[in-house]
């Protein structure tokens, strides 16, 4: 293992962030207390308590999911897409590093900011609503093991795109909506029975149920059901990004 060349590839992205930490992690932040202002203080007074948890509380786990899966995914795609619209890519290629040094140091990056990202807007929760959380050690889990998932989806996304405008439309025209519509701001049991079975195809909801059941131990699917979509989609990943680096695809045109 060539674990110089993680340590160089994950400096550099790391640093990448730092001169653009407004954009990385103070956008975010701005946006997630906007969503507490407006969520869990305009609505939220006016509404009952949902599974026993005030509503402003609810939604935390949820607008953590939100900011995760975005910037995750954003973070992991342009790291890898730039290399390859400037050509450096090339230069990775050639160099004595293998495909998963170079995951290693681009995903860990990513997944790394996302984790920080998480751990800001949690502490930025507490500053609008009280709350605890129950079971820490899953939720830490479920933190990290959801920004290496989307870390490594972004990865894909910026192997597969071939303009900046593609980096946005997965984000924006699929991973929010999905995020929105797997009960970021509602229990998915709140829907008619129809919507319910719809909703459980949507891989979201098991995201945000798990995390949020960390947090309340309240869900609406199975906590280990939950784990299970999260190492399945994880797993899917690292196939398709190993056969990309086997077969050169998008990387060598």
């Amino acid at each position: 293992m060539n674990m110089h060349a993680v340590r160089a590839i994950y400096a550099a992205e790391l640093g990448r962030s730092l001169r653009t930490l407004f954009q990385s992690l103070a956008s975010p932040v701005i946006s997630t207390s906007l969503y507490f202002i407006v969520f869990g203080s305009a609505i939220g007074s006016r509404m009952q308590t949902i599974d026993g948890v005030p509503y402003g509380a609810f939604i935390v786990p949820g607008l953590i999911m939100l900011a995760l899966l975005t910037e995750s995914t954003a973070n992991a795609s342009f790291g890898i897409y730039m290399p390859r619209f400037s050509g450096t890519i090339y230069e990775l290629l050639s160099a004595p590093v293998s495909a998963i040094e170079a995951l290693m140091g681009y995903v860990g990056a990513a997944a790394t900011k996302s984790v920080i990202l998480g751990l800001i807007i949690l502490g930025t929760a507490r500053l609008f609503v009280p709350f605890e959380i129950l079971h820490p050690v899953w939720a830490a889990a479920f933190l990290i093991l959801i920004s290496i998932s989307f870390s490594l989806f972004g990865f894909i996304l910026g192997l597969w795109a071939d303009g900046f405008e593609k980096l946005q439309i997965v984000p924006i025209m699929i991973i929010t909506p999905l995020t929105f519509l797997g009960g970021t701001f509602y229990s998915i049991t709140m829907l008619p029975a129809t919507w319910q079975a719809i909703a459980m195809f949507n891989p979201i909801v098991y995201l945000v149920n798990g995390f949020r059941w960390a947090f309340y131990g309240q869900s609406d699917v199975g906590v280990m059901l939950s784990l299970g979509m999260i190492l399945l989609f994880m797993a899917v990943c690292v196939a398709i990004i190993t056969w990309v680096f086997k077969t050169g695809w998008r990387l060598r045109t």
